[in-house]
């Protein structure tokens, strides 16, 4: 009889089906990955502007007028730092929108500067 070799190791086939299987999933993962990515950045995105739009009438409260830019909110220390946009990773986007009342400037309410549409189907600069 021939005396086998005590082999260790895995051939070539179970290596690729491995690898196979490894790949399938993977795919299968990876749009759930980026679904859930997405979906906390479209949280932070309503609490961001929750807070924003809360210290912006704050302002106007202690003021009686509505801030000229976001940068008067951090210099009068209502906010540490202009908050980034989760969606565009910027704090230059922000969509700043003035009041409608006769008399009034400044910032009355903000909006994403993002043009993509949410997994609610809107708009984000709809926000």
């Amino acid at each position: 009889m021939v005396n086998m070799r005590n082999n260790k190791g895995f051939t070539l086939i179970e290596m690729l089906t491995v690898i196979a299987i490894m790949g399938i999933l993977a795919s299968i993962a990876t749009p759930s990955f980026m679904r859930s990515i997405l979906r906390s950045k479209e949280a932070s995105l309503e609490n961001t502007l929750f807070v924003i739009r809360d210290v912006i009438d704050q302002y106007y409260a202690d003021h009686g007028n509505y801030p000229d830019s976001l940068e008067t909110l951090k210099t009068k220390k209502y906010v540490r730092e202009i908050p980034r946009d989760p969606i565009t990773a910027s704090s230059d986007t922000w969509i700043l929108i003035p009041p409608e009342e006769e008399g009034l400037t400044g910032i009355y309410d903000i909006h994403s500067g993002s043009k993509k549409i949410s997994l609610y189907g809107t708009p984000y600069n709809e926000w």
